[in-house]
């Protein structure tokens, strides 16, 4: 780990934290929430290993990377350019990405916008979420699961935040990070809120005491706002896409996702990965692998086998 380089880099006018390692042609990591480059940790040591230049950037928003005050400067199109930025500012030509839960909508929104700068995409846990005309993302997900969905809830400006600022963070780090990995999706009613949720007992095994402290030291300097900001830009971004309606990803993909993952569990999800909405959308899909037994995190749960399916798809290349 201590063999990991960072460094700042000025992109789209913020400031971003990027974490790297290796030399050879480029990975590039797209961590979800709530997270950081560090969730990439066992992949960026693996790929390095192996040939390639490994780079995570904190994003907007999260860890070391500057966080714009404005709720509206977190939509895909903002997030995409920061890192086409990145590249440019690094002399990057073309990249292989690999995302994951936020990260993976960002990597499928970077294919469709720039498919000329990405070589092969390997995608985690979402899906491509083809645009729906008739219906704002976050209203989709109201009509699912009601108000307390977690996305719903995710929604006003300082709410939720207030509610966090209630726990201790390394305990707060816990409780969300094993609320997002199980199957069922995250409801959480007002009344009781978020330090109502179960405190762990234990924590999994893919997790230490040492991992959380990191996040949790990251959270209490930057807090949460900027992530949460993702989600309240969920309708803006439906807005700004409109042009892109319909639109195909153009790039090789393959997809992992664990059968427990809580978003794969959404009603209608397997259906359309399996059943040819999925390969009708993403043209160039060449492979879909469904982890057993596992859940949401699986670059942390599973580093080693999710790290060699990177490797063995990008090594076609």
């Amino acid at each position: 780990m201590e063999k990991i380089e960072h460094t700042t880099v000025p992109t789209n006018g913020i400031n971003m934290h990027v974490a790297s390692i290796g030399t050879g042609p480029v990975v590039l990591f797209l961590h979800g929430f709530p997270e950081l480059w560090y969730s990439w940790r066992h992949q960026l040591l693996y790929l390095s290993s192996r040939g390639y230049r490994a780079i995570a950037p904190d994003l907007r928003g999260y860890g070391d990377t500057d966080a714009p005050p404005s709720t509206t400067s977190y939509t895909i199109f903002h997030i995409v350019g920061d890192l086409v930025g990145l590249v440019d500012k690094l002399g990057i030509e073309q990249v292989f990405l690999v995302g994951h839960d936020w990260g993976a909508i960002i990597a499928w929104y970077f294919c469709m916008l720039r498919p000329d700068r990405v070589k092969a995409l390997v995608n985690t846990s979402v899906a491509f979420l083809p645009r729906n005309p008739a219906r704002k993302t976050v209203d989709g997900f109201r009509a699912l699961f009601g108000d307390d969905h977690y996305i719903c809830r995710f929604q006003e400006p300082g709410e939720v935040e207030e509610e966090f600022a209630q726990i201790d963070t390394a305990k707060l780090m816990k409780k969300l990070l094993i609320m997002f990995n199980t199957p069922k999706a995250p409801c959480i009613p007002k009344k009781t809120g978020f330090t109502g949720l179960p405190d762990p007992s234990a924590l999994p095994s893919w997790l230490s005491e040492e991992d959380i402290n990191y996040y949790a030291t990251k959270f209490n300097q930057k807090g949460f706002t900027g992530g949460l900001n993702y989600y309240r830009c969920l309708n803006l971004t439906w807005e700004l896409a409109a042009p892109w309606t319909r639109v195909q990803i153009k790039v090789p993909v393959k997809f992992i996702v664990g059968d427990l993952d809580l978003v794969y569990n959404i009603p209608g999800t397997k259906e359309y990965i399996h059943n040819g909405g999925f390969k009708k959308d993403v043209p160039l899909l060449q492979e879909v692998v469904v982890m057993e037994g596992v859940a949401h995190f699986l670059n942390q749960e599973k580093p080693e086998e999710v790290s060699e399916h990177i490797y063995d798809f990008i090594n076609e290349f």
